[in-house]
């Protein structure tokens, strides 16, 4: 069962524009795998959210990020793919 809310620190990868990390604010970067980390490169602190079941967030789904920290400490949102950003820009 995923925490029904959460205060979330999110990350900036400042090596892979549009790549953003998601943790619980209390645990921070801790728990995040050298390699992750490594693959990210320096995280970047861009913003402290409350996060629940009913948030929307731009790219992501609110409950799949929650029970993502809940089930591995962490969130990566990868950068989107090209045929992501035809469609955000409304080209088929």
């Amino acid at each position: 069962m995923v925490n029904c809310e959460m205060l979330c620190q999110i990350f900036k990868s400042k090596r892979n524009p549009e790549m953003y990390l998601y943790v619980e604010k209390t645990n921070g970067l801790k728990d995040i795998p050298a390699a992750l980390l490594q693959r990210f490169g320096e995280p970047e602190a861009l913003m402290i959210v409350l996060l629940d079941a009913n948030k929307k967030l731009a790219r992501a789904n609110c409950v799949q990020v929650l029970q993502e920290i809940t089930d591995n400490g962490f969130y990566l949102q990868m950068p989107p793919t090209t045929a992501q950003l035809l469609r955000r820009d409304g080209v088929n």
